[in-house]
């Protein structure tokens, strides 16, 4: 064959071309652009020898010239998508079940084009999304969206590390250890929490709040039966773990009572006081009753900016009970703990020098997309005593050199992604100044509904606003407070969530997107007010026609 020439169909791979792609006589490495060659006499499969490869779109492949346009064309899709959010209707007009019959029963057996797939992203999948960046979204806690950590995402993809252990990537590990310190210190956490160049403790990305947790408690339940059967040889593990006891506040996210479960351990909630925080006395009284009955507590959770209404437990009276008690304190603060880089918002961690291990998520509040949940811990060696198998085939030169940290050993999971990438663009492109000012505005525009609320007779606040959650209600019954949630979710103008504290249905105001201004704020209480307007002239007809 001729160069530059091709058979009927096939499309040449380039002006230097000695065969076409697709051609029979082309070794398939060669036919994907790979500079390795087969043996000779390997051939293209049947297959292949079937399907075109080529450089303009073909649906089969999408070689690094493709990936530019496409890559190119998803990034405008993606920032068109963000910048008109705000058209978008925040919450979806669909049902459960909406998408099966959209799709094919299978996937397809032949490949279909870029432009067929992107097409179906607005048919399909667009109008069964709730728009979490959307300035009409305040509902749940925010989940954090930036485009440099956008950016790091693509990369991490790109670079498809497995980082596992040191030798898996080494620049995957080493990052995550610095970022964690990094974070540390924008935190200003007690030293004992940092890696440094040979700290004890130190910090690891988890995939979420919730895997933190079920981490700290069984690295804390690994640790105490260790112990006790140290000190009593004969006790067998079976007749310790039944004994066993874990606390957290009545206000603590379900997550840690989930951990509870998997752990196989019991966990009692302890009440809160008047402003939904966990108190020593309170705590105090759990354990001494505990004791007497022969229990062995081992395991405390403390939430600071809880999920319902953003209250904090009391550290600095809690963590020295745990203190003197020999007691993992583990600190969730998985919304609130961004904050605390600003320091009029440091003192809420105050306390924290008591906890074994701490966790926050900066996916939720500072800017780094999901996943990434920041955990320390003040001995590493908790975590690695509990977790750490070393099979032949994940071994390596370096694991016990003292130098360097293999993950593997401080999660459940074995793989894992370079999500350090994220904090590291994320903290470069914005700084600390510019993550500090994007707290403040949040949490300014907190404290201006509160303001509107106050101004309305018939609405009342239920909690302390102390970061960017506002609780709120109608002055009246819970049925009412339901029916006004419901008119709020059913107009789908914005989007709320409840909460219940104590006996009361409250309603949840947070401010969550990133491009949330104070006119969307502004909107959205005057949407609230209408609705709740419209909701006390129905009532009221309905009793005076009950009446009549």
């Amino acid at each position: 064959m001729m160069p530059g020439r091709c058979t009927p169909g096939l499309t040449p791979r380039g002006p230097h071309s000695e065969g076409c792609v697709g051609d029979r006589n082309v070794p398939l490495y060669q036919a994907q652009h790979d500079p390795m060659q087969l043996p000779p006499g390997r051939r293209i499969p049947e297959a292949a020898q079937r399907t075109r490869f080529c450089l303009r779109g073909d649906p089969v492949t999408m070689n690094a010239h493709e990936f530019r346009r496409r890559g190119k064309e998803m990034v405008d899709y993606v920032a068109e998508y963000l910048e008109g959010i705000e058209g978008r209707q925040v919450y979806p007009d669909v049902e459960p079940g909406y998408l099966r019959p959209l799709l094919p029963t299978a996937a397809p057996q032949e490949p279909e084009t870029f432009e067929d797939v992107i097409k179906d992203v607005e048919k399909i999948i667009m109008p069964g999304v709730t728009h979490w960046h959307s300035p009409y979204f305040f509902a749940y806690f925010p989940t954090a969206s930036s485009y440099p950590a956008m950016l790091a995402d693509m990369l991490c993809g790109a670079i498809g590390c497995i980082g596992f252990s040191w030798a898996a990537s080494p620049a995957c590990t080493e990052l995550e250890t610095v970022m964690m310190d990094w974070l540390g210190k924008m935190l200003q956490l007690p030293g004992v929490f940092l890696a440094g160049e040979a700290g004890e403790g130190g910090g690891v990305i988890q995939g979420s709040a919730s895997e933190a947790t079920l981490v700290a408690l069984l690295a804390a339940r690994t640790k105490v039966i260790r112990c006790l059967q140290a000190a009593s040889p004969g006790l067998t593990q079976a007749a310790i773990m039944e004994k066993l006891v874990a606390y957290a506040s009545d206000q603590a996210h379900s997550s840690v009572e989930r951990a509870g479960l998997i752990g196989g351990v019991k966990l009692k909630a302890i009440p809160s006081d008047g402003k939904f925080a966990m108190r020593a006395s309170a705590l105090q009284e759990a354990l001494e009753r505990d004791k007497a009955e022969g229990l062995i507590p081992f395991f405390v959770v403390a939430t600071l900016g809880t999920t319902s209404c953003c209250s904090f437990d009391n550290l600095l009276e809690v963590g020295p009970i745990c203190h003197e008690e020999d007691v993992w304190l583990h600190v969730d603060a998985a919304y609130a703990g961004s904050a605390f880089i600003c320091p009029e918002f440091r003192h809420l961690l105050n306390g924290v020098e008591y906890a074994d291990s701490f966790n926050f998520n900066p996916h939720k509040w500072l800017l780094v997309n999901f996943d990434c949940s920041a955990m320390w811990v003040k001995k590493r060696t908790d975590l690695t005593g509990a977790f750490k198998l070393d099979p032949v085939y994940l071994k390596h030169s370096h694991q016990d050199s003292g130098l360097i940290t293999d993950y593997r050993h401080w999660q459940l999971p074995l793989g894992r992604r370079f999500r350090s990438l994220k904090m590291w663009f994320v903290f470069r492109m914005y700084g600390v100044k510019g993550l500090q000012a994007y707290i403040r505005k949040h949490v300014q525009l907190s404290h201006e509904f509160e303001a509107l609320v106050h101004q309305d007779p018939r609405f009342e606040i239920c909690a302390e606003v102390t970061l960017g959650l506002v609780c709120f209600r109608l002055k009246g019954s819970n049925k009412l407070n339901e029916a006004l949630l419901d008119r709020i979710n059913s107009a789908k103008k914005i989007h709320l969530v409840p909460c219940h504290l104590r006996d009361q249905f409250v309603l949840r105001f947070a401010i969550c997107s990133r491009t949330v201004e104070s006119a969307h704020v502004q909107l959205a209480w005057e949407h609230i007010r209408a609705l709740a307007t419209d909701l006390l002239g129905a009532q009221k007809e309905e009793k005076a026609e009950i009446k009549s």
